[in-house]
């Protein structure tokens, strides 16, 4: 067990960096390895077949940022970062872009060390954690342990600071426990208890509301399907004269089949249009986000690339 700090740092965690680092370790993992029903539909094509086992100790990483106030340091947020596998540290280039991004719309926040998830620290860890000594001399380290633990009552979480102990003569950095309080703000404190009303009282298989309730859809669909279904084949069996022609029955399934084209009127087609070109509109405004961050980054590069020839009298840089 790693010792503990002997800073006097006062730490407080906000609950929306918790939330970033397990949504990150969530979706990167459902995405890296999707569920194996998706492959078990008969198809042998080996690029659409089995999915990737992800290997034990596998790891997300990012950035937390925050303020420090005299001997308080307060984590407000943070984000997504890359390993860059040749050097075993995180990817500089993105992070710089995305510090200068945060210092644009965050002046306040800066940013105060990485966070990753696993049980507990390791040695690879101190070799992210020095890497990271040039933009703060004293970054600290939040471990998130994804691992499920009913018995466990503390939150999994896990803020360490580095010290340099003298070990076996050599002066060496080694991770130590710091202390740490949850904090929030207004914001924080209705989405968090709006997640935790979530959650049914019962203890039943179901995670949160919305999971219910599109079990009960589910549950309708396919209700719905296997009497249709029903219907299909007996009316198949009607018209191939192995059962009886029924009148009454022809007669209410032609009245269901008349209610159907009611789906297609002016105001559905209206409402279904506006809502679509709704979707395409905020799709065109991210891309055109995207595009003028893009040539924002080229013109930053166009400038500083000719500006040492501007200072002679040559060019002038483009604005």
């Amino acid at each position: 067990m790693a010792p503990s700090s002997s800073s006097g740092l006062t730490f407080k965690l906000h609950p929306l960096v918790m939330l970033n680092i397990s949504d990150h370790f969530t979706r990167v993992k459902t995405q890296l390895n999707p569920p194996s029903s998706s492959c078990s539909n008969g198809n042998n094509n080996p690029s659409t077949g089995d999915a990737t086992t992800l290997p034990q100790d596998f790891r997300v990483y990012g950035c937390v940022i925050g303020a420090q106030k005299g001997r308080t340091v307060e984590i407000f947020n943070s984000f997504e970062l890359l390993l860059d596998p040749t050097t075993d540290t995180l990817d500089r280039s993105f992070l710089e872009k995305k510090q200068e991004l945060y210092q644009k719309v965050f002046p306040n926040f800066y940013i105060l060390g990485w966070y990753s998830t696993g049980s507990d620290a390791n040695e690879s860890d101190m070799n992210i954690h020095k890497a990271l000594m040039d933009i703060n001399e004293s970054p600290v380290y939040v471990l998130l342990n994804p691992a499920i633990n009913h018995a466990q009552k503390d939150l999994p979480v896990t803020i360490y600071e580095s010290e340099f102990h003298v070990i076996d003569g050599i002066p060496q950095p080694i991770f130590v426990n710091a202390s740490y309080t949850i904090e929030t703000v207004e914001a924080e404190r209705i989405s968090v208890d709006h997640v935790a009303h979530l959650k049914p009282s019962d203890g039943g298989s179901a995670a949160t509301q919305l999971a219910a309730h599109l079990t009960g859809i589910h549950s309708a669909i396919k209700m719905l399907n296997s009497r249709i279904r029903v219907l299909h084949q007996y009316l198949g069996a009607m018209q191939k004269g192995d059962i009886p022609c029924d009148n009454s029955l022809l007669r209410q399934v032609a009245s269901l089949l008349r209610s159907l084209p009611a789906a297609q009127s002016e105001k559905f087609n209206e409402d279904f249009l506006m809502e679509y070109n709704d979707k395409l509109l905020m799709s065109y405004l991210a891309m055109i986000t995207n595009c003028t961050s893009n040539m924002n980054e080229v013109v930053d590069k166009f400038n500083t690339a000719y500006e040492r020839n501007s200072r002679r009298g040559g060019r002038t840089p483009f604005m």
